[in-house]
């Protein structure tokens, strides 16, 4: 006697079907299997072989006074110039970086980038900045930093490293800073930076 037809049962076997479907797509699709415009890729190939872990310290420069500032306001809310942290004023920087805490020194690198009053009620800072290499065999690569400074504060502070190019593509790790001297009247401030960064 043949099986009698069961629309329910057809019903559910083509939604099962479709999702069996789906699945196997979307597991093609994840391991780079089935798509045109991505692929797995060999790490050793690209070069990247072995990672290490490198330190780095150096002084930043924020010259804000004199005839050839490095640090430049270039956007400011209304309201900025009233509030006691600058809130909402943003500082483009193009700042050197030298090898002992007088600017005078060795020049290593610059730091450009910008950084912007994000405290309503401290002083605190958001920071996005590349530091370029301009000496040695790290000369043409970047690492890049963005993150928040209590600026005002006696403390060590922290900030990631989000990436780099050059010898530090694929670069992560954080950099430390404490403020070397602040002149209260210019505005003119040195940071100790200590750079600790994972690449390959």
């Amino acid at each position: 006697m043949a099986a009698e037809y069961n629309p329910k049962s057809s019903l559910l076997l083509i939604s099962l079907s479709i999702v069996l479907i789906f699945c196997i797509n979307y597991i093609l699709a994840v391991d780079g299997k089935s798509q045109t415009f991505g692929k797995v890729l060999n790490p050793p190939k690209l070069g990247l072989k072995k990672q290490k872990l490198s330190h780095f310290h150096m002084y930043w420069h924020d010259v804000v006074a004199g005839p050839q500032p490095t640090s430049v306001i270039v956007a400011k809310a209304p309201t900025t110039s009233k509030s006691n942290n600058y809130f909402g004023g943003i500082v483009m920087i193009d700042d050197a970086l030298t090898e002992g805490p007088e600017l005078s020194s060795k020049l290593i690198r610059r730091a450009q980038g910008f950084y912007a009053s994000a405290g309503i009620h401290e002083a605190a800072t958001l920071v996005n900045m590349n530091f370029a290499f301009m000496v040695g065999k790290y000369n043409g690569s970047t690492l890049s930093i963005m993150g928040r400074d209590k600026t005002l504060s006696p403390e060590v502070r922290e900030m990631p490293i989000v990436g780099g190019s050059g010898l530090f593509r694929f670069a992560r790790g954080y950099v430390q800073l404490r403020t070397h001297h602040m002149n209260l009247t210019s505005g003119d401030t040195t940071i100790e930076y200590n750079i600790y960064v994972f690449h390959y």
